[in-house]
């Protein structure tokens, strides 16, 4: 046995998704966990391997598994134990495997979060109710299985509302209410035919808390400002931390996350808590058990000095001591995404030298000449970004945004509504 098989293996359920940035978050946590002597294994869809080969040739394995699919997991889990007992950590960064990976840890017996605490997270409405019940501000909220129960939750509640699905992320299907009449095209936006949410329009600058749990017990690494593209769409165009707060509300902040978490019973791995503050103090708005996206990863890296926060993880999940004790932010980050019309995109200009600036710290291009860029109504049709690090949240902000407008999409009109957008 080589000493690549006896090396405590951490597990990435779910492997990579084949956006880019997804496959960053990956092949950085790989890294980390390689630097620190591990073996790793990518477990995802076989359609998802050969379309994330970065991430698969980085790993020391890769295994085709309906990693969706918690009871094949749990089974896949205990054959690969009996014959292979060494040490794992569990690991995802996906939305969709964070239920699967729950139960393949409670199934090993390693460090992880309880099943029943994953799937309240992930169930938005269960998530409301539940912090509700323990004393925390949060929006009002209905679960409605069609149009006729959503039309009753609009006439018996105070407008606006947000439409929402149930289960989901990046703004996909969410958008604003003013009014009954609107309803119909809010519907039509939801994928699928789940339930759905209606939910309070919370009125007030939106925010989220980024963070880690070391020995069970959540850290806040920095709170995040958002920038968002004006309703009905929620989507967001960038990010900003650490976000510029008083000292005294940021205190509040994490004091508010950490003891919402605990509640939770989350204990294991990386948050994202999404929050408002309004005239009547913090609401909470989702909560979910994995790292953020618009690569705030890589500005967090940069705004805590010798930060490694899946090395962290995996370091905690291990009993090893932390590799480094101050997680403060000392300097800061940005990111911008690029918001071009709908059409047909002619040529990128300024591209190059704009991603090449010393202060990038990624950079996302995933349009060419010739594709059909569609309007930019969630985060799955993102043409690009640009992250970039700084000493100050001001200087990132106005580094990002100028090296975002110097890039320029040349686009034509196409007869039609705008076809599906380029991956």
């Amino acid at each position: 046995m080589t000493q690549q098989e006896k090396a405590p293996e951490v597990l990435f359920v779910g492997g990579a998704g084949p956006a880019p940035l997804s496959i960053d978050v990956v092949a950085t946590a790989l890294a980390q966990a390689q630097a620190r002597g591990l073996a790793t294994r990518l477990l995802s869809h076989a359609a998802d391997l050969p379309r994330t080969q970065r991430a698969v040739a980085l790993a020391d394995a890769a295994d085709a598994v309906e990693f969706t699919d918690a009871d094949a997991m749990v089974a896949w889990a205990a054959e690969r134990s009996v014959g292979d007992p060494r040490p794992r950590v569990v690991f995802t960064g996906r939305e969709p495997a964070l239920g699967p990976a729950a139960r393949m840890a409670q199934e090993l017996g390693v460090a992880g979060n309880p099943p029943w605490s994953v799937e309240t997270v992930r169930n938005k409405d269960a998530c409301r109710e539940f912090l509700a019940r323990a004393g925390f501000r949060q929006p009002q909220v209905r679960l409605c299985h069609g149009r006729e129960e959503a039309e009753r939750a609009l006439r018996e509640t105070r407008g606006p509302w947000v439409v929402k699905p149930r289960v989901g992320g990046g703004s996909l299907g969410v958008s604003k209410v003013t009014d009954p009449a609107e309803l119909p095209r809010a519907l039509d936006l939801l994928p699928g035919q789940e339930p759905f949410l209606v939910e309070e329009f919370v009125e007030g600058e939106e925010y989220s808390a980024e963070g880690l749990f070391l020995d069970g017990s959540p850290h806040v690494l920095a709170v995040t400002a958002k920038r968002k593209l004006p309703p009905p769409h929620f989507v967001e165009v960038g990010h900003s931390l650490p976000a510029p707060l008083p000292a005294a509300v940021s205190a509040e902040v994490a004091h508010t996350v950490t003891e919402a978490l605990r509640a939770l019973k989350l204990r294991f791995g990386l948050f994202h808590v999404e929050f408002w503050l309004t005239a009547e103090g913090i609401v909470l708005g989702e909560v979910h058990a994995r790292l953020a996206g618009g690569y705030i990863h890589r500005m967090l890296a940069h705004a805590v000095p010798g930060l490694e926060m899946f090395g962290a993880v995996f370091d905690d999940a291990l009993g090893r001591p932390p590799a480094a004790s101050a997680l403060a932010c000392t300097r800061a980050g940005a990111s911008r995404f690029f918001t071009p019309p709908a059409g047909r995109l002619l040529a990128v200009e300024g591209w190059e030298e704009a991603a090449g600036h010393p202060s990038v710290l990624a950079a996302e291009l995933r349009v060419a000449p010739g594709d059909l860029i569609a309007p930019y109504t969630h985060a799955e049709e993102r043409v690009g970004a640009l992250a970039v690090g700084a000493d100050t949240v001001g200087e990132a902000e106005e580094l990002a945004g100028r090296l975002v407008a110097s890039v320029r999409f040349r686009v034509e009109p196409v007869a039609g509504p705008a076809a599906e957008p380029a991956s």
